[in-house]
C-alpha cells in the first residue's frame, strides 16, 4: 500500500456500487487514494476496496444531513491531501408528476441534494489539499429534458444542479464546483437487458454512453481545468431531445408496437 498522504485522494458517495463503483476504479486506476463511502452496502465497497492499489472505506446514511457534515469534517481532519469530493449517491424511487408520492420526494430531496450540499459546503471549507479541490455533482441529462416520470427524483436533481453555481459563486480560489449530467449508462430500476440496449441508443447519436466517459469527465474536472460552476453533459446528446417519458418507458412503447 503506497503512503496515501502523497496521493491526491477522493471521496465518492455511493461509491461500492454502479457508477460510483466505476468512479472508484477509475480513480484509482490514475493514481488516487479513493475513499469509498456507502450506505448499506458494506460488503462491496470492502471488497472493492481490496482490490484497488489504495482505498479505504467510510459509512453514513445520508438521510442524516448532520451526519454527513460529520463524515466530511472527520476527514478533512486525517486526509492531507483531499482534492476532490463526488456526490454520486443518489435515491432514485418512482413516482410522476400526477401523483408525487411526499415520502419518496422528502427522501430524494435529502439525499440527492440537501445532504451533498452540506458535504460540499463542508469540504470546501475545511479540506487540505496541495492542489486545487474539486466538488463533482452527479445530476442527470433530465436538467435539459425533463419528463414527468420520477418526479421526485427529478426535483431532487434540479435543486442539486442549482447549488453548482452558487456554491462555485462562494467558493474561494482553491476550489471548484462542477456537475456531470448523465444519460442513460447502466441498466436502471427494473429494465430488462434487451430493453436497455434500446432506451439508451435513444439519444442524437443512436448509441450507448459507457460508464468510462462518465469517469474520464470526473478526471477532468478533478483536474480544475473548466471555469468553476459548470455542468458537463455526457449522454451522447440525450438532453437536447425533448423526449415526454423516461427511456425505460419509450422503449417498452417502442417495443409494444414492433
Amino acid at each position: 500500500m503506497p503512503n496515501t498522504s502523497f496521493l491526491p485522494t477522493v471521496l465518492i458517495t455511493g461509491g461500492a456500487t454502479r457508477i460510483g463503483a466505476e468512479l472508484s476504479k477509475g480513480f484509482a486506476a490514475q493514481g488516487w487514494h479513493v475513499v469509498i463511502h456507502y450506505r448499506r452496502s458494506g460488503e462491496a465497497a470492502r471488497e472493492l476496496a481490496s482490490s484497488l492499489p489504495s482505498a479505504d472505506v467510510v459509512q453514513c446514511d445520508l438521510m442524516d444531513d448532520q451526519a454527513a457534515a460529520r463524515m466530511i469534517d472527520q476527514l478533512a481532519a486525517s486526509l492531507t491531501n483531499w482534492r476532490c469530493l463526488i456526490n454520486s449517491a443518489s435515491i432514485f424511487r418512482y413516482d410522476d408528476a400526477t401523483k408525487i408520492d411526499p415520502a419518496t420526494n422528502r427522501e430524494a430531496m435529502q439525499v440527492n441534494s440537501l445532504s451533498p450540499a452540506l458535504m460540499a459546503q463542508r469540504f470546501i471549507a475545511s479540506a487540505h489539499s496541495a492542489g486545487v479541490r474539486s466538488v463533482i455533482n452527479v445530476t442527470d441529462m433530465k436538467l435539459e429534458n425533463p419528463n414527468p416520470d420520477f418526479f421526485s427524483y427529478t426535483m431532487s436533481k434540479h435543486a442539486l444542479s442549482a447549488t453548482i453555481p452558487m456554491q462555485a459563486i462562494a467558493a474561494d480560489k482553491s476550489a471548484r464546483v462542477y456537475g456531470i449530467a448523465p444519460g442513460a449508462i447502466l441498466a436502471s430500476h427494473d429494465q430488462s437487458e434487451d430493453e436497455t440496449d434500446v432506451s439508451h441508443r435513444l439519444n442524437l447519436l443512436q448509441r450507448k454512453t459507457a460508464p468510462d466517459e462518465i469517469v474520464d469527465a470526473a478526471l477532468f474536472l478533478a483536474s480544475g481545468a473548466l471555469k468553476s460552476g459548470s455542468t458537463l453533459f455526457i449522454d451522447s446528446g440525450q438532453h437536447l431531445l425533448s423526449q415526454d417519458r423516461d427511456v425505460i418507458y419509450l422503449a417498452r412503447e417502442k417495443a409494444a408496437r414492433l
